[in-house]
C-alpha cells in the first residue's frame, strides 16, 4: 500500500479550516528537493502558513506539497516533498499531527520540484 500521510496531511488541513483556524505546515529543511526561504529555517525546520488567505496555487500531492506565498512583497514558490513533512497545526491551539520525516532511499533520485529560478528569500518568522 501507499503512505497514508499525504491523505492524513491533507484531511488535517481541511479539519483545521473547517474549525475556523488557521494551518501552518512543518518542513524539515535541508530534506533533498525541499524548496523555501533559507533565511527563515530555525534548527533546521521551517513554519509556514498555508491558509487560503495566505497562500495561492496550494497543491498537496501524493509526493509533494507546493504553493506560493508572499515574502515581504515578493511572490516566492515553496516546494516541500511529502518526507519533508514534520507536522501541520492550527495556529491557535496547536492541535494537528505530527509526522515522522522520511528517509530518502539511498542513491535515489529526489524530485528537485519545480525548476523555479532562486529568488531572494524574504519570509516573515512565524511562531
Amino acid at each position: 500500500m501507499t503512505s497514508n500521510k499525504p491523505y492524513m496531511i491533507r484531511a488535517v488541513h481541511e479539519w483545521i479550516l473547517d474549525n475556523d483556524c488557521t494551518p501552518y505546515i512543518v518542513f524539515m529543511a535541508d530534506y533533498p528537493g525541499v524548496q523555501v526561504p533559507q533565511d527563515f529555517i530555525r534548527d533546521g525546520q521551517i513554519t509556514l502558513n498555508i491558509a487560503p488567505s495566505a497562500v495561492r496555487d496550494l497543491t498537496m500531492g501524493l509526493d509533494a506539497v507546493h504553493f506560493n506565498a508572499r515574502f515581504n512583497g515578493m511572490p516566492t514558490d515553496i516546494y516541500g516533498p511529502i518526507g519533508a513533512v514534520v507536522a501541520i497545526f492550527a495556529k491557535e491551539n496547536g492541535q494537528g499531527m505530527g509526522f515522522e520525516v522520511d528517509t530518502p532511499p539511498a542513491g535515489s533520485d529526489i524530485d528537485k520540484g519545480p525548476d523555479v529560478p532562486p529568488k531572494r528569500p524574504s519570509l516573515k518568522v512565524v511562531k
